[in-house]
């Protein structure tokens, strides 16, 4: 399998003028600052969400795969590199037209 390093300066602006399909998004009972759920299929979630670290007294941004109200997987992210995360995920997507 084929890995490429992502880092900021490989990101460039958008140029073109992409076409955006609607994302289904739900924020149930959570609505507000911090939390957002995106509906998958077969009764899956993606969800974001802002979370504290008691421990290490940080903020870090969740994303996790939920089912049932149950957390399946998890992945905790940098609050500095969600942006860099975003923009190389839609990256990725336009190469391989997704």
């Amino acid at each position: 399998m084929a890995t490429k390093k992502v880092t900021e300066e490989s990101i460039e602006e958008p140029v073109e003028e992409r076409i955006e399909e609607p994302v289904e998004e739900s924020t149930g009972e959570n609505s507000g600052d911090g939390y957002t759920e995106i509906k998958m299929g077969g009764g899956w979630y993606m969800t974001i969400s802002l979370a504290h670290s008691d421990r290490f007294e940080k903020e870090y941004v969740e994303l996790a795969k939920e089912r049932g109200g149950v957390k399946k997987s998890r992945f905790n992210l940098n609050p500095s590199h969600v942006r860099m995360l975003a923009e190389a995920l839609i990256k990725f997507a336009d190469e391989n037209k997704l």
